[in-house]
C-alpha cells in the first residue's frame, strides 16, 4: 500500500510518500518547507501567516513529490492528513487540500491525530536508524518496541507523558499545567532577545557555560535563582 501524507499542523508544510508492507511502514520520500524566517520577527508562530504560507507551499511540495516519483492516481492507495490538534487556520489548509485530492483521485482519506503521529513515528522502520531494531535482532518478536510503552511528547505546544498498553490505547499520565516546553523556550528567548526559534538559541547560549558557581559564591548569594 502506498500512502500520500500531508502535514500542516503548525508552521512547517510537509508531504511524504509512505510504503506500508508486511505490517511495516517505510518513508520513501518526504519534503518539508520551513517558515522560520516568516515568524522570526514576531518571536513565535502567527496562525494566519502560517496558513498563508501553507496555501503557497503545499501545492509546490505536492507537485515536487508527484513529479519526482511519477505518481498518478493508481499509484496511491490512501491519503492521510494531520487533522489536529494544531493551529486551526493552518490545519484547514492541509485537511481541505487532502479532501480535494482524495475526491479527485477517488481515494480513502484518513485523518491522523497529531500527537499519535509523533508517537508512531518511532515505529517506522528505517535503514538510517539501525539501532532502533537492535533489541529485536536476537528476538522472535517482530517489533523493537514492546508494550506497555511510556511515550514522552515534547512537540511545540505539547509536553506530555502518555502511557500505551496496546496500539491506539492512550492515557495521559502527566503534562505541563500551563506552557509546554517549546512555548517556554520561545518566550525565554524573546525576553532575552535571542531570537526565534527559542530552543536552539537558548541551548547555544547554555553550551557556552561550562559550570555554574555554587550558590554561596554568587554575588546575589542565596537569593539568586
Amino acid at each position: 500500500m502506498n500512502i500520500l501524507a500531508i502535514e500542516t499542523s503548525c508552521d512547517e508544510t510537509a508531504v511524504a510518500l509512505i510504503e506500508a508492507k508486511n505490517n511495516k511502514f517505510r518513508v520513501i520520500e518526504d519534503f518539508v518547507s520551513s517558515q522560520i524566517k516568516v515568524h522570526a520577527p514576531f518571536g513565535g508562530v502567527v496562525p494566519n501567516l502560517a496558513a498563508r504560507e501553507h496555501l503557497k507551499n503545499l501545492p509546490l511540495l505536492l507537485r515536487k513529490i508527484i513529479k519526482k516519483h511519477k505518481i498518478t492516481s493508481p499509484d496511491i492507495d490512501l491519503i492521510a492528513v494531520t487533522q489536529g490538534p494544531g493551529l486551526i487556520p493552518a490545519l484547514l489548509i492541509g485537511t481541505n487540500s487532502a479532501k480535494a485530492l482524495a475526491y479527485a483521485w477517488k481515494k480513502p482519506l484518513v485523518g491522523v491525530h497529531h500527537i499519535a503521529g509523533h508517537i508512531y513515528a518511532n515505529f517506522i522502520q528505517s535503514s538510517a536508524f539501525p539501532f532502533l531494531e537492535q533489541s529485536s535482532r536476537n528476538s522472535s518478536k517482530p517489533s523493537f518496541l514492546e508494550f506497555p510503552i511510556l511515550a514522552l511528547i515534547v512537540s511545540g505546544g505539547h509536553t506530555q507523558l502518555i502511557l500505551m498498553k496496546k496500539h491506539l490505547d492512550f492515557k495521559i499520565v502527566g503534562e505541563t499545567l500551563d506552557d509546554a516546553a517549546g512555548e517556554a523556550f520561545d518566550k525565554v528567548a524573546r525576553i532575552l532577545g535571542l531570537g526565534y526559534p527559542g530552543g536552539p538559541k537558548v541551548a547555544a547560549e547554555a553550551a557556552k557555560i561550562s559550570s555554574f558557581p555554587p550558590t554561596g559564591d554568587h554575588p546575589q548569594g542565596d537569593n539568586f535563582h
